[in-house]
């Protein structure tokens, strides 16, 4: 391992942080994705059946919807770590560390989600929505056998597109200190000019990007055939 010692000289002397800072990625990855998850296919759904013509068409509900998603995307995610720092302090007693990074994490990904589900809810048949209907299928029956079951292969692309974002969100939330691979490239890497450690954080943060795709894409060919 010498090789190791030469090339990498300062990540060879801090493994367990590095194992640290992936488990603190992953954990602020899933428990992003599993609350944005559920919160954006419920906004998502909304979305797609309040809208004009939709099965449950209620304007305001939309135009509010809409407006809101749209307001909350186009805030950068530093300044909504900032914005939502008393708010995290309150649910979660600290503005620091991968527990408190969830709350702006969810707030920044639920809107991102929710128009990906209403994207991929939409490329659905309306001619399947309409036979449906006909055959007095109730809304919340539409809703269940129709749009999330032949949207499905549309619904899981969108989420691996979304989790790759979560992702690179937590390396963005590391730079003030949620912890992560992030925090570990920019706290030691970048500010105290260990290069190999930025590269290696990288790489890493990758490798998860990598398989996310992989196993989504799995998944697309199943449920498609």
């Amino acid at each position: 391992m010498s090789w190791l010692e030469t090339y990498l000289p300062n990540v060879w002397q801090i493994p367990d942080e590095f194992i640290e800072a992936t488990k603190e990625t992953l954990y602020m990855t899933f428990w992003t994705a599993l609350w944005a998850g559920f919160f954006g296919i419920i906004l998502g759904v909304v979305l797609v059946v309040t809208r004009p013509r939709g099965i449950l068409q209620q304007r305001l509900v939309y135009e509010f919807l809409d407006k809101t998603i749209n307001i909350i995307r186009s805030i950068p995610f530093i300044i909504l770590l900032a914005l939502l720092a008393l708010v995290t302090r309150f649910l979660v007693g600290t503005t620091i560390g991968a527990k408190a990074a969830l709350v702006p994490l969810v707030v920044g990904v639920v809107p991102f989600f929710a128009r990906q589900i209403e994207i991929a809810l939409l490329e659905v048949d309306p001619g399947v929505v309409e036979a449906a209907e006909a055959m007095g299928t109730s809304p919340l029956g539409i809703i269940f056998r129709v749009y999330l079951i032949e949207g499905l292969p549309g619904i899981v692309r969108v989420s691996a597109l979304t989790i790759i974002n979560v992702i690179g969100l937590t390396t963005m939330a590391g730079a003030v200190g949620a912890g992560g691979l992030g925090n570990l490239a920019i706290s030691r890497g970048y500010n105290r000019f260990q290069t190999d450690i930025t590269i290696v954080a990288t790489l890493l943060i990758l490798i998860l990007v990598f398989i996310s795709q992989f196993i989504s894409n799995q998944i697309v060919k199943k449920i498609s055939h």
